[in-house]
């Protein structure tokens, strides 16, 4: 794939991602539009709402790729054979939108070779849209002001990390005391992999399970702003989804930062 035909790809990508968030925010919870799915996490209207928008807004782009969303038909993707391929969370941090928490986003990948080339990641309640493509760097828009290019810090040891607010584990306090982190400040959904993208964080460890669409686009945007997005044993995290939907955890940190690992 071109760096054109990259870049009319993001440029739509972010455009849908918009949308999505648009059609989240007009939606007022109700108590009949929240159930569990099988794994025991929440499922709102606002979900499979922004995931319509999504599929809707990706399927009639050129080149054509196969669409792996939380929401959608998983089946397809865990056969594997997929070589590129849209991955998307349509509502990441579902939880913090049910609980009336800002941190919630929209995560739009395109993985090529088990790799995000390209990501946007939108939260609609602080209006902050992130994205990246591949040779293209990392950039960050917000309150509709100017487009702005964000890069990881440049310290070689974190004094700072941003973790999770729903998932944070006695294991991972442990780890960031080894290291020395002086402040936490937790946060939801793939913000935490921006933040150390733009900076305002030096590290996020996740030592728990996630799924491969919680992380793509975040992914995509932190490896352009210059970190490193590496798994538990200090390989780059995989996309491949023939490797199985989940990642037992993972570390976003900046390129030049060397820490031991979990």
């Amino acid at each position: 794939m071109d760096q054109d035909q990259l870049a009319a790809l993001l440029a739509a990508a972010k455009d849908i991602a918009l949308a999505a968030g648009r059609a989240i925010r007009e939606i007022s919870l109700e108590p009949q539009d929240i159930r569990d799915k099988a794994d025991g996490s929440p499922l709102t209207r606002a979900d499979l709402a922004s995931h319509e928008v999504i599929v809707a807004g990706l399927e009639p782009l050129r080149p054509a790729f196969p669409i792996l969303s939380e929401e959608g038909d998983l089946t397809a993707a865990e056969q594997g054979g997929w070589e590129t391929f849209w991955c998307v969370d349509p509502l990441d941090g579902t939880k913090e939108f049910i609980r009336g928490f800002p941190d919630y986003t929209v995560n739009i990948a395109l993985v090529q070779h088990a790799e995000p080339i390209l990501g946007v990641v939108y939260a609609p309640a602080a209006a902050a849209l992130f994205w990246a493509a591949r040779g293209t760097g990392a950039h960050k828009r917000a309150d509709d002001g100017p487009d702005q290019p964000i890069a990881a810090a440049t310290s070689d040891s974190p004094a700072t990390a941003v973790v999770s607010r729903s998932h944070l584990s006695p294991e991972t306090k442990t780890y960031l005391d080894r290291l020395g982190v002086r402040e936490m400040v937790q946060r939801g959904s793939s913000v935490k992999i921006c933040a150390v993208a733009e900076g305002s964080a030096d590290i996020y460890p996740r030592l728990g399970p996630t799924c491969v669409w919680d992380t793509a686009a975040g992914s995509a945007v932190a490896r352009e702003a210059g970190c490193r997005v590496i798994d538990l044993q200090g390989a780059a995290l995989s996309y491949d989804p023939a490797e199985g939907l989940k990642r037992p955890g993972f570390i976003v940190l900046p390129r030049n930062m060397n820490v031991p690992l979990p």
